[in-house]
């Protein structure tokens, strides 16, 4: 990992407020989901303990099993490391997290902003409930279902009639007009002839 100066400025301003957009309940909730599948508790705190991608690794071969084929365990060697955060984000776009939803290598080796891997997690916990056979914990909210409506002819041709006429609950507009408003007095500009 590159050794990088205290940030001043701009870069310090920008840093502030990716941190302020962490979550220390959310990322708690992400902890104690990623434990109840893995069977693995954290070594340390949230963001050190997701750093090196094994944990995450883990987590990707609990939910499809054999995503992950080789799980890099060598820490001194930082290449391997983001090579596993690279391996679950595979994982995660194969299973269907938008790739909005999925954090840079980055964000999450050099800790620069945790809050983007929390949000990406939980994509991946909404989209494990609606996998077929899992039976996991929920992690937020269950992504919502598609609901197709069917439109019988006579609600279409209803639909179409409507269209060109205006609802009583829209108002009228009859008589609208702007004329004799006057708003305060005109302006009043005095002219004196040069002497």
């Amino acid at each position: 990992m590159a050794t990088r100066g205290p940030s001043y400025g701009m870069s310090a301003q920008v840093a502030a407020k990716i941190g302020a957009k962490r979550d220390p309940q959310q990322e708690a909730e992400v902890q104690e989901w990623i434990e109840t599948l893995t069977g693995e508790k954290f070594p340390s705190d949230y963001a050190e303990s997701l750093r090196d991608g094994i944990i995450l690794c883990k987590l990707a071969n609990t939910l499809v099993p054999g995503s992950v084929k080789k799980v890099n365990t060598n820490k001194t060697q930082s290449f391997k490391l983001r090579e596993n955060i690279e391996n679950f984000q595979k994982m995660a776009k194969n299973y269907g997290v938008p790739e909005t939803d999925v954090f840079q290598v980055v964000d999450l080796f050099e800790k620069s902003n945790i809050s983007q891997v929390t949000q990406c997690i939980c994509a991946v916990g909404r989209l494990a409930q609606t996998k077929p056979g899992y039976t996991g914990p929920a992690l937020g909210p269950k992504q919502s279902a598609e609901n197709v409506r069917e439109w019988t002819e006579e609600q279409l041709l209803a639909q179409k009639q409507m269209k060109g006429e205006i609802g009583l609950q829209m108002g009228q507009n009859k008589g609208a007009s702007q004329a004799g408003q006057n708003f305060g007095l005109g302006r009043q500009i005095n002219y004196t002839e040069p002497q």
